[in-house]
């Protein structure tokens, strides 16, 4: 009888194991996915505080939960069942996709920094009017809708990484990747849109140091999102262009994404104190170059290529 409990025990132990071992399998595919993702979490975060300019401080935090809802509505209610449907009938079509959206993220990019080169002309299309409950409405919707192409973004790069795996595991991962990332994304939102409030609090009614710290909050935000908005278009250069560059791996285009890897192991050779953020530097470097140079053709096409008359 004791032998028999203490062999049940056993193997119960040994499934134990087993489901810790696919669990630890599970979280680090999730961590895989999410860090190749960071170039788009970077961009989301930049982007939505534009959507929270104008509004009253006590309607920030409101506007910004229900942005996160519909964050999570899309990856988890929209995006999911897609790209799980995407891996069961067409897995063959994941990679030309994730190409298209990496070309789109180099477009994006390089649009950004057209912009500061030559501004649109005219009016705002995204002007909103109405009453404020309706003007929020509309902004709201706006950033559902523009979270919706950047979480189609995230989650397909997700996919790419668990492809391997069987879909149940992916299903998991595509649902860790959509939560962690939506706190994440969403919390530094509300973090940076709060944080001139705090400081001019502290600059207002605190005394010494805490007053020197609200005004440096107060002072520091503006070029903080400048910085953050910056990071991001650089980040959308380095992940599309290294989507595109392994894509093209995948098909049998070895270059360049071979001359990328040489420079890369070459650098970190010189360097091993710090291999593996030098190889990743390069790398990344290299990357962004080439996205550089696919969304500047992009952009040249859409804009510079004279059209017809209407």
């Amino acid at each position: 009888m004791a032998s028999g409990l203490f062999a049940l025990l056993d193997d119960v132990a040994a499934i134990a194991k087993v489901a810790a071992a696919s669990l630890d399998d599970t979280a680090a595919a999730a961590a895989k996915a999410s860090a190749k993702a960071a170039g788009v979490v970077i961009d989301d975060a930049a982007v939505t505080p534009r959507y929270l300019t104008g509004f009253a401080p006590a309607r920030e935090l409101p506007i910004v939960g229900k942005i996160a809802l519909g964050s999570l509505r899309n990856k988890l209610i929209i995006l999911l069942p897609a790209a799980l449907l995407l891996s069961w009938l067409a897995p063959w079509a994941i990679t030309p996709l994730l190409m298209a959206g990496g070309a789109f993220l180099c477009f994006e990019a390089a649009e950004k920094l057209w912009e500061l080169v030559a501004p649109h002309a005219g009016g705002d299309d995204d002007a909103v009017g109405g009453t404020p409950e309706e003007i929020e409405k509309q902004m709201v919707g706006g950033a559902i809708r523009t979270d919706l192409i950047l979480s189609g973004e995230i989650m397909a790069i997700s996919l790419a990484s668990v492809a391997e795996v069987p879909m149940v595991e992916q299903a998991v991962v595509l649902v860790i990747v959509g939560l962690g990332i939506t706190a994440m994304v969403y919390g530094a939102v509300a973090l940076i849109v709060k944080a001139d409030d705090v400081g001019l609090r502290l600059a207002t009614s605190g005394m010494g140091v805490v007053r020197v710290v609200g005004r440096a909050l107060v002072a520091g935000m503006p070029p903080f999102l400048k910085f953050l908005a910056g990071l991001g278009t650089a980040a959308m250069l380095w992940v599309g262009g290294g989507i595109v560059v392994h894509g093209l791996e995948e098909y049998g285009v070895a270059e360049p994404g071979h001359s990328l890897h040489e420079w890369s192991h070459a650098a970190a050779a010189a360097l091993p104190a710090a291999a593996g953020f030098i190889e990743w530097l390069v790398y990344a470097a290299g990357s962004g170059l080439v996205g550089l140079a696919l969304g500047a053709a992009i952009v040249a096409v859409l804009h510079l290529v004279p059209r017809g008359k209407h």
